[in-house]
């Protein structure tokens, strides 16, 4: 998957966009009929009317020193003001403007950057690094560089090997969990600290060979060991039954979504939705080809599970996790269009964006009404997840 464009790129690329907008008619994109390109610019004017009033709402609860949440994680501040920045209003023509409460909250995440180059407070120190990271790269600002360099290098060090490093013979050894002194690895944590490095790397790309970076291999032999996928994992509990076939689990010996017994005997770990797509995203930042099998299974997964109802598997737990990782995966993997089990091709884009126009409250804000479960019943974080989403949506119609 070589050819994948980064989010931030598309963004900058996006806002050039929007400028020359104003100055002639873009060009159709390939595939794109003039029909898709008026419906596209019309969804993309509800889109910037959604996310004006999430920002408004997300701006009303700052609190005085630039935080959200209840929790002092500098995560739950970074994630809502990287919904900020990514407003169209902030990205016209070239650069980023950066306002007021978004620079106030990002200089709070900031302050919590320790000698070890980590940013976090009293523990998850990988979680809030990466989820930090991302929102001083949305900033586009090369006053935050030398900060999120050291952070980078941080974040590389968070890699968990039972053993030496490099040894991956241990299931969780390769991957990346919240940062405690656990030997813990999960896909979830995995994927952001993955998404953090491969989006910053630009930042390092000069400072030549001996600059510390991930063992690649390695997490990728751990993203493989998630996955429902026998030919390339190497887990006893690996199916290739339809159900489960392609799909992915939070760690290789763990799936928030049960057991189930394997044809034969033997117990089996059940694939879910927002995993999934955690997967495929990992897949695509270590820089795996889209005709690569483990890419493949995964979208055929995703494309027999597909649903806006719930996060397959687990109904309305991570719900808004499971959209805005869903945006993510699939704006990066260039799937315009999913062919469903029920025989439909969807325009996940248009009907995505309907579903959390539906969700959407009349402050502006969402919030998950049907489980508390990751914290989703916090209004800011989850109007974050929801922001964040449309944007992904926003900056590839």
């Amino acid at each position: 998957m070589k050819n994948t464009l980064p989010f931030l790129l598309s963004l900058a690329l996006a806002a050039t966009g929007a400028a020359a907008e104003t100055t002639g008619e873009p060009e159709l994109l390939p595939g794109e009929t003039p029909e898709d390109r008026a419906r596209n610019i019309s969804l993309k004017l509800e889109i910037e009317r959604s996310i004006e009033r999430g920002v408004g709402f997300l701006e009303a609860i700052q609190s005085e020193d630039g935080s959200w949440g209840n929790m002092p994680l500098p995560a739950l501040t970074a994630l809502p003001a990287h919904a900020i920045l990514g407003d169209p209003r902030f990205r016209r023509g070239e650069g980023v403007e950066v306002p007021d409460s978004a620079r106030k909250a990002l200089d709070l995440v900031l302050s919590h950057q320790q000698e070890s180059g980590g940013i976090y407070t009293r523990g998850l120190a990988s979680y809030n690094t990466s989820i930090a990271i991302m929102a001083l790269l949305a900033a586009d600002d090369p006053a935050y560089h030398d900060a999120i360099r050291t952070a980078r290098a941080f974040l590389v060090q968070q890699q968990n090997w039972i053993g030496e490093p490099g040894d991956t013979s241990d299931p969780v050894s390769g991957g990346i969990g919240y940062g405690n002194s656990l030997p813990h690895s999960d896909l979830s944590n995995t994927h952001l600290a993955l998404e953090a490095l491969y989006h910053s790397r630009v930042l390092v790309e000069d400072e030549g060979p001996d600059t510390p970076d991930l063992d690649w291999d390695a997490a990728l032999t751990f993203i493989s060991r998630t996955q429902n996928l026998p030919e390339t994992n190497d887990q006893p509990w690996a199916s290739d039954i339809e159900s489960e076939r392609g799909g992915f689990i939070y760690t290789p010996v763990e799936s928030k979504a049960g057991e189930f017994t394997l044809p034969g005997g033997g117990t089996g770990l059940r694939s879910y939705g927002s995993m999934t797509y955690s997967g495929l995203l990992s897949l695509i930042y270590a820089d795996v080809d889209s005709d690569d099998p483990r890419v493949i299974a995964a979208k055929e997964w995703l494309e027999r599970h597909y649903s806006l109802d719930e996060n397959p598997r687990l109904g309305y737990q991570g719900l808004f996790y499971y959209f805005h990782t869903m945006a993510k995966a699939l704006t990066a993997a260039g799937v315009r269009e999913l062919n469903t089990a029920d025989g439909r091709s969807v325009d996940w884009k248009q009907e995505l964006a309907l579903r959390l126009f539906d969700l959407q409250r009349t402050d502006g804000s969402w919030v998950n009404e049907g489980s508390a479960r990751w914290m989703e019943d916090d209004g800011s974080l989850v109007t974050a997840y929801a922001l964040l989403t449309l944007q992904h949506i926003y900056y590839n119609l």
